[in-house]
C-alpha cells in the first residue's frame, strides 16, 4: 500500500510530529539534559516507524518536500542576517583567535571524515556527512545538505547525515563538561578567575528585544533577502560549482545587515529574525525526520561507528591540546573548551549547557559566554555552508 500526502499533510505531520517530541523532551530527563531538538526525537520515532512499515511491507509514505526548501532558506536566510562583522571587530583579538580556530576545526573536522573514508575504501561524499556538516552544522545542515549529497548519488545521504547529527548532538554533551571539568582542577585555574565587564552582554540581550508589531517587518526583511539571493545563487552558478539553493539568500542578507550596520539607515529586526528562523527551522527539521529512509543507514553501520568515534575522539584532542592552549590556559580557556565540544559537535544550546554546568559549580566566564553565542550563532554556520560547499565540489 502507498500512502502519498502533498506538501500541506507533510508538514501537518511535521507539525504534530514536534509537539509529540516537545510533550516527551518536558517528560524524559535524559532528552532535556542533552538538549536534543524536539522535531529529531518525534521525527525518529516517526521513521522508525515508517521503517518497521517498509521492511514488513505494510505500507509506503511518500512525501511532498516543496514546504520543506521554502522552511530550510528561510532558516538560513535569518543565519545570513546574524553575519554581522562590527560584533565581529568590538569582540576584539579574543574574537578573532577564537573565529580562526572554529574555522580551523571546520576544515579539519572535514579533512578526518575525507581521509577515513578514502582509508576504508567508501565513497568521500559518505565521509562528508560525518564532517563539518553534523558535527559544526548540526541537524539544521544535515538536512540541507542530505539531498545536495543525494544529488550527487549518495544515496541515504540525509539519513547518515541526520544519524551523525544526534550522534554529535549527545557526544558533545556528554564530553564538554567533563574536559572543562578536568583542565580546570588539574590546572588549578580558579586562580587565574578575573572580574570582567558584562556590559556588552547585556547591550547584546537588548538588541534582541522582542516587539510584536515588529514581527511583519522582519517577515518582508527575510523575503527581500531571499529575492535577492536568487540573482545571488544565480550568478553563483555561472562558476560551474554546484551550490545550496540557499547560498545566495544568506550572502545577500549578511550583505543588507552589514551595510544596514555601517551607514545607519534601516533597522534590521533581530530579534524577531532569529525567532522566525527558530520556527523555520522546526518546521525544516520536522519535515526532514519524517522523510528519513532508516533502512539505509544498515550496510554502513561499522564505517559511520568508526568515522562517528573518530570525530568525537579529534574534538577532545583539538579543544584540549589545541583551543586550551590558543585561547590563554585560563579559567576562560577551559570554559570555552566545554562550550566548544557542544557547538563543535551539536548546536549552540548545547554549549550553553555545557559552560553553565561548569560556570554553576565553579565561577562565571563573561568572555566565554560572549564568544560562544556569537561565534557558534553568528558566524559558524555562515562559514561552514561555504567550507562544505568547497568540499563537496573539489572532491
Amino acid at each position: 500500500m502507498l500512502l502519498s500526502l502533498d506538501m500541506y499533510q507533510t508538514v501537518a505531520v511535521a507539525v504534530l510530529v514536534l509537539l509529540f517530541g516537545s510533550f516527551l523532551k518536558k517528560r524524559i530527563y535524559f532528552l532535556e539534559k542533552f538538549c536534543i531538538p524536539a522535531p529529531v526525537i518525534g521525527g525518529l520515532l516517526f521513521a522508525i516507524f515508517t521503517c518497521i512499515c517498509h521492511v514488513t511491507g505494510i505500507i509506503e509514505f511518500t512525501f511532498d518536500n516543496t514546504l520543506r526548501e521554502v522552511c530550510m532558506v528561510l532558516f538560513f536566510t535569518s543565519v545570513g542576517f546574524q553575519a554581522n562583522l562590527k560584533v565581529l571587530k568590538s569582540g576584539g583579538k579574543s574574537m578573532a583567535v577564537f573565529l580562526g580556530l572554529v574555522i580551523t576545526l571546520i576544515i579539519a573536522q572535514n579533512f578526518l571524515a575525507v581521509g577515513l573514508s578514502r582509508l576504508m575504501h567508501i565513497n568521500p561524499l559518505i565521509g562528508m556527512c560525518t564532517g563539518s556538516i553534523s558535527m559544526v552544522g548540526g541537524h539544521g545542515t544535515a538536512g540541507a545538505f542530505g539531498p545536495v549529497l543525494e544529488d550527487f548519488n549518495v544515496n541515504g545521504a540525509t539519513t547518515i547525515s541526520t544519524a551523525a547529527a544526534t550522534f554529535g548532538l549527545i557526544a558533545g554533551s556528554l564530553i564538554g563538561g567533563p574536559l572543562g571539568k578536568l583542565l580546570i582542577e588539574k590546572r588549578n585555574l580558579l586562580s587565574t578567575v578575573v572580574p570582567e565587564d558584562d556590559s556588552l552582554l547585556v547591550e547584546d540581550e537588548k538588541k534582541h528585544e522582542r516587539h510584536t508589531s515588529m514581527y511583519a517587518s522582519a517577515v518582508f526583511q527575510l523575503i527581500l533577502a531571499i529575492g535577492l539571493g536568487t540573482i545571488f545563487s544565480w550568478m553563483l552558478t555561472k562558476t560551474g560549482l554546484t551550490f545550496p539553493i540557499y547560498i545566495g539568500a544568506m550572502i545577500a542578507a549578511a550583505l543588507i545587515r552589514n551595510i544596514s550596520e555601517y551607514s545607519g539607515k534601516g533597522t534590521i529586526h533581530m530579534g524577531e529574525i532569529n525567532d522566525l528562523g527558530g520556527i523555520s527551522l522546526s518546521l525544516f527539521l520536522g519535515m526532514a525526520m519524517i522523510t528519513l529512509k532508516l533502512w539505509e543507514l544498515a550496510s554502513l553501520a561499522l564505517p559511520l561507528i568508526i568515522l562517528l568515534s573518530s570525530q568525537a575522539l579529534f574534538m577532545c584532542i583539538f579543544t584540549y591540546f589545541i583551543e586550551f592552549n590558543i585561547m590563554g590556559r585560563n579559567y576562560d580557556a577551559a570554559v570555552l573548551v566545554a562550550g566548544t565540544c557542544g557547538f563543535g559537535m551539536g548546536a549552540t544550546p548545547n554549549a550553553m549547557a555545557n559552560m553553565q554546568a561548569i560556570c554553576d559549580k565553579y565561577a562565571p566566564s563573561v568572555k566565554a559566554y560572549l564568544l560562544i553565542p556569537l561565534i557558534g550563532s553568528l558566524f559558524a554556520d555562515f562559514i561552514n555552508s561555504l567550507v562544505i560547499t568547497f568540499f563537496i565540489n573539489f572532491l
